[in-house]
């Protein structure tokens, strides 16, 4: 039965979740602490420039479809999304460079210039693997509720264990490649899921398909266009936006929420989808999910932002590799040190503006002084990406934003939310449903299906099916 439902969080979850329900014949009012919609998918002034605070390139845009579809409307009449090619420009510490293209010829004849013959028949098997890892978790795992451990038990399970997706992602990409550069390019991403390649399970593969086949893409306008279109698309449909209102607490009656007070207004509903931040869905449920083991959270990053008066011979994503590769996760995610040879993303979003990460522990991890260390460590990012063909970086500055784990607002002090551990994938990740709130829906990177833009979109459309499903 349609109702009003008021989603509190206008990040992607959040606006996924909104579409969706209008879809169904809901009425929805959208709160925000912030003055305007996109959550993690801000922006931040930098010399003049607007830039991308969070997500720098959009990935599976096919989720973004079915948000605006949902309400009858076309992902192509409120996004340009320009394709990148290639998707990244990788630069080794041998002084090597391998450009992933996602189309299949030219990635062929790229790692075939670059790594031989042997390796180019390895990497076309690769494909073939990734392509039917994705294919039996789209609908069955990713895109999927689940209610308990048994909801795995299908058909599509025996397929992804014969796949070898239960095994570690790296020993599974080594039965196809044999260049260590080629590792690297497949299997960094499983740091996005919060766990390194040795470590983490093979079906995260995914981040790597939809990195490197499905396409790389960016928005006309930056990022931060995603969030406003879809924002205006419920808008156009009936969505009630109030943005810049902090929500204080839920009103209860027996089991079910009847109202959500902000600090201007109480707004009567029938139910709720908190697409906030984990913990802070928790606190205004009053509610802790019963787990035997404590969260654990992805590691962090340090973000420069950096508006220069020259540029380089950069794509729009490049990755600088150091020479050190397992010593690095080591540091990060299990003795809270910062990088001792430092892999950074830099992202050069148009011409005098770039974005340059660098992973590093969460705050728990690594309880370092980021106040006393942040400028000093931006010394020593400035000073890797000099010796690593950005000569005159430090010099060409002329304005600057450091972010550290201090600043993302976030649980542990990460963007990336709750790692994608064994024991935090699928049915053991936090349910978008809590037991006592018979109403009340969660979205985003803390519940299923898990990080990433094309993962919390489609966190938005579970948690509109779970609502759709209650009475």
């Amino acid at each position: 039965m349609a109702g009003h439902v008021v989603v509190v969080g206008a990040g992607l979850a959040g606006l996924s979740a909104a579409l969706h329900l209008q879809g169904t014949g809901h009425q929805v009012t959208v709160l925000d602490k912030a003055h305007l919609p996109g959550g993690r998918a801000g922006t931040v002034q930098v010399g003049g420039f607007t830039a991308d605070s969070g997500p720098t390139v959009l990935t599976m845009p096919e989720y973004l479809e079915e948000a605006f579809s949902s309400v009858g409307e076309r992902l192509s009449d409120w996004l340009t999304l320009d394709r990148v090619d290639p998707a990244y420009q990788a630069r080794f510490a041998d002084g090597t460079r391998i450009a992933v293209h996602t189309d299949a010829s030219a990635m062929e004849e790229e790692v075939r210039n670059v790594c031989g013959a042997r390796e180019a028949a390895g990497y076309r098997e690769l494909r073939r693997w990734l392509g039917e890892l994705y294919a039996v978790q789209r609908e069955h795992f990713i895109g999927a509720n689940f209610d308990s451990p048994f909801d795995l038990v299908r058909p599509e399970l025996v397929r992804l264990a014969r796949l070898g997706g239960f095994g570690r992602l790296e020993p599974q990409l080594r039965r196809f490649l044999r260049d260590e550069r080629l590792i690297r390019l497949f299997s960094f991403q499983a740091l996005y899921a919060g766990v390194p390649p040795q470590q983490a399970l093979a079906a995260y593969a995914v981040i790597a398909y939809m990195d490197t086949i499905a396409g790389v893409y960016y928005p006309r306008g930056g990022m931060r266009a995603v969030p406003a279109a879809l924002a205006a698309a419920g808008q156009k449909h009936g969505a009630d936006f109030r943005c810049g209102e902090t929500v204080t607490r839920l009103e209860w009656r027996g089991d079910r929420v009847v109202a959500v007070h902000t600090a201007q207004e109480r707004i009567p509903c029938d139910a709720v989808v908190l697409a906030c931040e984990l913990p802070d869905a928790y606190r205004l449920l009053g509610l802790q999910p019963r787990r035997v083991l404590p969260h654990r959270w992805s590691p962090s990053a340090v973000v420069l932002h950096a508006a220069t008066n020259r540029t380089w011979d950069l794509g729009h994503h490049n990755i600088l590799f150091g020479a050190a590769w397992r010593s690095t996760f080591a540091e990060i995610v299990h003795r809270g040190q910062l990088m001792s040879d430092p892999s950074l993303l830099v992202t050069h979003a148009q011409d005098g503006l770039h974005y340059v990460l660098a992973p590093c522990p969460n705050l728990r991890t690594g309880p370092i002084d980021w106040r006393r260390v942040g400028p000093r460590y931006r010394d020593e990012l400035v000073r890797t990406l000099e010796s690593r063909g950005l000569s005159g970086f430090g010099a060409s500055v002329v304005d600057e934003r450091l972010v550290t784990p201090l600043d993302w607002g976030n649980a542990a002090g990460t963007p990336f939310g709750l790692a994608h551990t064994f024991a935090q994938t699928g049915p053991f990740r936090p349910r978008n449903v809590v037991r006592g709130a018979a109403n009340v829906a969660l979205a985003g990177a803390g519940t299923t299906p898990g990080v990433g833009v094309p993962p919390v979109l489609i966190s938005g459309r579970l948690a509109a099916q779970r609502i759709n499903a209650m009475r």
